[in-house]
């Protein structure tokens, strides 16, 4: 199902962009080392009943996952590079921690992520990812627009990450949003331009690229939710949520 918001009800659409963003700053100054992924789980929760927002994934059970997800925020950690359970483990320097998270609010989705490392001197080669993952967040968004197509955000996408080395996974990717959390169109992380829906105002969508440093393969860890690099290689994934109005994309989980 597609969803075009109607452009009376963008403020909502805003407000809870606004909400996720806010979350993810918040934890992200928290996530020290020593702290425990299960309280920045329990930091969600109260911020999101805070806000006066909804999780989007305490009773989510997709397909693709051993459901409920039972928690309120993705908590990857190194080789874990989507879909990460919270556990009872204690961030160390020089983890690279990846925080997704998404919301609703007035009837409203908005989901983003970001992935950064714990502690001061990270790695050259987890600062390399990272960047990647969010230059092709950036061209992906100015790739987006009316008249434009699926395939050229996924085009986008793809050039960033292939020309910085990395291979791309296709079974996850960007997606639709609106009333619910994944709705279509699907958004790959590697395409052809001009093919796919054509935008439309009022169509938002979730983009977030996504890399594993030496592996395109994936294995589900005995959780059955978190998605680890086969290779047990580091990983980094960033994830905004764009509104396409007749401007061009507007960011919705940008920081204030």
């Amino acid at each position: 199902m597609i969803e075009l918001l109607d452009p009376a009800d963008l403020p909502r659409a805003r407000e809870t962009g606004a909400v996720v963003a806010g979350i993810l700053q918040t934890l992200k100054g928290r996530s020290v080392a020593g702290t425990n992924l299960l309280d920045i789980d329990r930091w969600t929760q109260a911020m999101i009943a805070e806000a006066g927002a909804q999780s989007c994934y305490v009773d989510y059970a997709p397909s693709f996952g051993r459901g409920p997800f039972g928690h309120y925020i993705c908590t990857s950690v190194n080789d874990a590079v989507l879909h990460g359970l919270p556990y009872d483990y204690e961030l160390a320097d020089g983890d690279l921690l990846s925080l997704d998270l998404a919301v609703s609010k007035g009837g409203v989705v908005a989901d983003s992520a970001v992935s950064f490392v714990v502690g001061g001197a990270p790695a050259p080669g987890d600062v390399a990812m990272i960047g990647a993952t969010e230059r092709a967040l950036r061209a992906g968004i100015a790739a987006a627009g009316p008249g434009a197509r699926i395939g050229d955000i996924s085009h986008a996408i793809g050039s960033v990450l292939g020309a910085a080395g990395y291979r791309i996974n296709t079974e996850f990717g960007g997606h639709g949003v609106g009333s619910t959390m994944h709705q279509d169109p699907h958004v790959s992380n590697t395409g052809r331009p001009g093919r796919g829906y054509k935008l439309r105002p009022g169509l938002l969508l979730a983009l977030e690229p996504w890399v594993m440093a030496d592996t395109a393969e994936l294995v589900t860890d005995a959780d059955g939710w978190t998605l680890r690099s086969a290779t047990g290689c580091r990983t980094a994934h960033s994830e905004h949520t764009i509104a396409i109005t007749d401007g061009g994309a507007e960011i919705l989980t940008l920081p204030r």
